[in-house]
């Protein structure tokens, strides 16, 4: 088991020196110093702690906060900071993807060998 993980901190290794997650890593610490992103998240999450408060009472929200939370989604959206931080997340993600489907496949490989590996 050692040597395995020492592989999955190896691969961990090789996942950071990725384009794709350096770009991932600098678009995020970009977005928290985005003042108008942190109003907007403080704003959604007011509003889920309102919507939350509702439904846990067994009501509807109000067609105002409904409004209210439809409308920050609609401005989260359409903010290129926000744009930027989910193409970054998407680009990255489809790496891990490749990597699992890879892992995936030496799996498959491995069992259907008989040579049994130290």
């Amino acid at each position: 088991m050692t040597r395995m993980n020492e592989m999955a901190k190896d691969l961990g290794r090789a996942l950071a020196q990725t384009e794709e997650y350096q770009t991932l890593k600098r678009v995020i610490s970009d977005t928290a110093d985005d003042r108008e992103l942190a109003e907007l998240r403080t704003e959604l999450e007011g509003l889920e702690g309102q919507i939350e408060a509702a439904l846990r009472g067994g009501n509807e929200p109000t067609e105002d906060v409904q409004s209210g939370y439809e409308e920050a989604v609609g401005r989260l959206q359409t903010s290129s900071a926000y744009q930027r931080l989910v193409s970054a997340q998407t680009n990255f993600d489809k790496v891990l993807l490749k990597v699992n489907q890879t892992i995936q496949n030496g799996i498959a490989e491995g069992a259907e060998s008989r040579i049994i590996m130290p």
